[in-house]
């Protein structure tokens, strides 16, 4: 068995668990019932009472519902199944995903090889639906497609100062020399120091003309690019019998719809990346939706090191480590308090190189959650969370970052907390809401 496929099969072995699924359902479902109840109430500055209805909450909850043959509560039955199933449909989404730009890429760089477009590379699967956490069905499947220059043609990355979150970075592309033996491709003149040979027979670098705006590398054009050649070589697809398939805009990715005969759709999203060097760490397309970005600037992504490291922790975990559900738990119900899922993740990932893997075990699911919050309650006192790739000196060897990243001061996830005061202390009055139900809910035995 290959290395990525025992990967996969450790990722999803840690997620199928039977038990996993009524405890997590239970859990679920109780946190589902309080963040309703308590979005229904009116804010109140009476502490007091806001307490009272919390506490009687935990003891009506699941007093009216009915309960099975074996003694789970129906609404808790109805949530495992969806669980199980939902993580049944992630993994085999993920190998429908895989197969398919796989696929795509084969026809597109059998099309390409003889011309100057840009060559496109396995394509590398990023982000929670392929760190083993995501939940629901309709998560959406991002892939991020690698960058190459063509021949005669270099990438020069033009990098902001690490540790920067918004800072400005560009790919430019310059012509590189193939007069010598080893670079001459037969019959094919020197860009650089025969212009006018290839003007004469009609050649042209078609990177520079196409996808760049002056000698920049235009996210949009390489964008507009891909999605035609999706949709020109979708017909030959064998996929193309089984789901149907819509392009949706999108100005600096490739999103795609595919819908099978029975209705169920999967989301797919393609980025494009420049690597930065050798390592883990790359430029990419994708951008913030919040804020203008110009067409030739590349954000940095560190979802490619995210990926590895997750799949790390997936080989060395014991099997009944609960991780991922712990993650889960807080990215897709606890994200309703007001905390981003990166925020969590980001949290998940500093408690994963610090305590021991065998102590995310099923028995130490709650201290496990309550260790997830109470490092996020530190961080929210200090109004710092350190992002995980920056000045980290434990980082796995296996991950390879640019050298710069490890004398960088980390970037502050709660940057705009400093600024706003009354964000901050509605971010903390929520954090300790929830760690306070959160122990309460472990003292009626769940």
């Amino acid at each position: 068995m290959s290395g990525a496929a025992w990967d996969w099969g450790a990722l999803v072995f840690a997620a199928l668990q039977q038990w996993q699924c009524w405890a997590i359902a239970d859990l679920f479902f109780r946190l589902c019932w309080w963040l309703w109840k308590r979005s229904r109430q009116p804010d109140s500055s009476d502490d007091e009472e806001s307490s009272s209805s919390s506490s009687t909450g935990l003891e009506e909850e699941g007093s009216g519902e009915d309960s099975d043959d074996e003694g789970h509560p129906l609404m808790t039955r109805t949530f495992a199944k969806r669980i199980w199933w939902s993580v049944q449909s992630m993994a085999y989404g993920r190998q429908v995903v895989e197969e398919l730009v796989g696929d795509l890429l084969a026809v597109f760089q059998e099309r390409l090889s003889t011309s100057f477009f840009p060559v496109l590379q396995p394509a590398i699967g990023v982000g929670s639906a392929f760190e083993g956490w995501s939940l629901w069905h309709d998560a959406v499947y991002r892939l991020l497609v690698p960058l190459k220059p063509p021949h005669g043609h270099a990438f020069r990355l033009e990098l902001g100062t690490a540790g920067q979150m918004l800072a400005k970075n560009c790919v430019r592309v310059e012509l590189e020399c193939t007069c010598t033996r080893d670079q001459r491709v037969e019959d094919m003149p020197c860009f650089l120091h025969h212009p006018e040979e290839a003007l004469q027979r009609n050649l042209e670098s078609t990177l520079l003309s196409t996808f760049c705006t002056g000698f920049y590398l235009d996210a949009q054009k390489i964008a507009r690019w891909f999605q035609n050649l999706v949709i020109s070589a979708w017909g030959e697809m064998p996929q193309s019998r089984h789901y149907s398939m819509e392009v949706l805009p999108s100005s600096r990715s490739c999103k795609l719809r595919l819908t099978n005969a029975s209705g169920r759709s999967l989301l797919v999203e393609m980025v494009f990346g420049v690597q930065e060097g050798d390592s883990d760490i790359f430029l990419s397309s994708q951008a913030a939706e919040d804020t203008f970005t110009p067409s030739t600037t590349w954000a940095e992504t560190y979802a490619v090191a995210e990926v590895k490291f997750f799949r790390r922790m997936a080989r060395q975990a014991p099997r009944d480590t609960l991780y991922l559900n712990c993650l889960q738990l807080c990215a897709s119900i606890l994200v309703s308090a007001g905390f981003s899922s990166y925020t969590w993740k980001t949290d998940v990932m500093h408690l994963l190189n610090t305590l021991p893997l065998s102590s995310w075990n099923r028995w130490d699911f709650m201290i496990r959650l309550q260790d997830i919050m109470g490092y996020l309650h530190g961080c929210l006192e200090e109004k710092r969370l350190g992002h995980f790739f920056f000045g980290n000196e434990n980082m796995p060897e296996d991950i390879i970052l640019p050298a710069a990243f490890r004398a960088a001061e980390p970037i502050n996830l709660f940057q705009c907390l400093v600024q706003d005061p009354a964000a901050h202390a509605k971010a903390l009055r929520e954090l300790e809401e929830l760690q306070d139900w959160l122990t309460r809910l472990q003292g009626f035995g769940v």
